[in-house]
């Protein structure tokens, strides 16, 4: 049950209750004879709030009309039968619309910047794009890895070496270098890009695709990525990273979770000038289809080692404050990024890190932490800090407990001091609202999907005229 809805700065309370008529005719200027159906689409999740017949407010005058209400029923069972049609369509990635780039790449030398999560779904497998465009005839030349390696299971900041995947050379940008060399694609056609993000700021894959942005712009090569959708594409909130906090897992000013795919930030990216001396590059998007920013998306793959779920995506951008501290997330069990411990915390719950998959060496390996099981929390569409405020309240060195690239990650000089002056959750909410605003203008002008509810209207009607509400 939905406990308000805002229509033109004006709260409905879904109680059924109607409106006074002062507010319904001054405030929102709607006619008389008016009827309005309001949908609502959260994730995957539809809710038809109902059939909100204005002339029902004035039954009391006599002025209500049975031809109205037949009208609105009718309308209010279109909008129930065909719009859950239309937002149950399986979202289709960038990658498996062939028909979309597939003639692009004939008769070309082309370049791979992938991963594990580069696959293409079918009814029994996935199969991997290299493969899939090797099998259609493309000439792949080159393969570029990013961090945790061309098959998802290096550590987080373990260097790795190249290697061949069916004698197609693997280039990692995750070593050596962790960026593409001019001399890497001076003799291919085009570049592709296809890795699956989870839309926070300081997950690498960003910082890949901005240096293989810069080299493609410096060898005029084309650069295509291939869109895949954004598990965290429904809110935008953080801090926004300062210049003296740029870093491989941050470079450039945007909030810890932005609210956009890889495509739409690739746009921006050209778009804002962010590349090294204003380059911009020959850019192509591939766009998801029926996909917004709404909608609910798990992807098939982990996105990497310590992300094995969607509760763990989640959460990512709450808990990862903490890996810049002494706390522990859950690296080192089967939980990562649903838990969070550490020996000073009391509390019934508790786990070991040990070495395992996607963590060798774990933070406080073999060590009983004690602290939160959040596998079945109900997230929030927003960051939270309310883990981080008290694990800093419950450490018992709490000199120690900040790490010292703790504001590389938050992107922020302010939020270590506002923790250790003991501001509150809201307190230093408030502090990033400003600059939010300014951000989410700018996102707007790279948008290539929508959040659905701005794709559905309110229908209202007045004499001959028509008139459309959004919500």
């Amino acid at each position: 049950i939905i406990s308000s809805l805002k229509l033109y700065n004006l709260s409905f309370i879904a109680n059924w209750s109607p409106l006074p008529i002062e507010i319904a005719e001054s405030d929102i200027n709607t006619p008389r004879k008016t009827e309005v159906i309001a949908i609502f689409i959260i994730r995957d999740d539809i809710l038809l709030l109902s059939l909100l017949d204005l002339n029902f407010w004035y039954m009391k005058k006599g002025k209500f009309k049975l031809n109205i209400l037949s009208k609105n029923t009718l309308l209010f069972a279109l909008a129930f039968i065909i719009i859950p049609n239309i937002y149950s369509q399986d979202i289709i990635p960038g990658s498996e619309r062939f028909d979309l780039y597939i003639d692009k790449l004939i008769n070309k030398k082309v370049a791979v910047i992938a991963n594990n999560t580069s696959v293409i779904r079918t009814k029994n497998k996935n199969i991997h794009l290299i493969d899939t465009l090797l099998d259609k005839g493309i000439n792949v030349v080159k393969i570029f890895s990013p961090e945790h390696g061309f098959l998802g299971d290096k550590d987080d900041g373990e260097k790795i070496e190249n290697g061949l995947y069916k004698s197609i050379e693997v280039i990692s940008l995750y070593g050596k270098n962790r960026k593409v060399n001019d001399s890497d694609i001076n003799d291919i056609d085009i570049l592709i890009f296809d890795i699956q993000d989870v839309g926070v700021r300081f997950y690498t894959y960003l910082s890949t695709l901005h240096y293989a942005m810069e080299a493609a712009s410096r060898t005029n090569k084309k650069l295509l990525i291939l869109d895949r959708p954004n598990p965290n594409s429904f809110y935008i909130d953080g801090p926004i990273l300062e210049d003296n906090n740029k870093s491989f897992i941050g470079l450039h000013p945007v909030p810890i979770v932005y609210g956009m795919t890889i495509g739409e930030y690739g746009q921006m990216i050209n778009g804002e000038r962010w590349l090294e001396n204003n380059l911009i590059v020959d850019l192509e998007v591939i766009k998801i289809e029926n996909y917004n920013h709404n909608s609910r998306y798990e992807p098939p793959i982990r996105p990497s080692p310590n992300l094995p779920n969607l509760q763990s995506i989640y959460l990512y951008p709450s808990l990862a404050f903490l890996e810049k501290t002494e706390v522990s997330v859950g690296r080192g069990t089967k939980n990562q990024f649903q838990v969070y411990g550490h020996p000073d915390f009391e509390g019934s719950f508790s786990f070991i890190p040990r070495p395992n998959f996607g963590s060798q060496f774990p933070k406080l390996n073999g060590v009983k932490s004690s602290g939160e099981d959040l596998r079945i929390y109900r997230t929030k569409k927003k960051i939270e800090l309310k883990w981080l405020i008290k694990s800093y309240n419950q450490i018992i060195d709490k000199n120690n407990f900040f790490r010292s690239d703790f504001d590389k990650l938050s992107g922020s000089s302010n939020l270590k001091k506002q923790i250790i002056d003991g501001l509150s959750e809201s307190e230093i909410r408030n502090s990033w609202n400003n600059d939010l605003e300014k951000f989410k203008k700018i996102r707007e002008k790279y948008l290539l999907y929508w959040k659905s509810y701005d794709k559905i209207i309110s229908f209202s009607s007045c004499n001959s005229s028509q008139r459309f509400i959004w919500i």
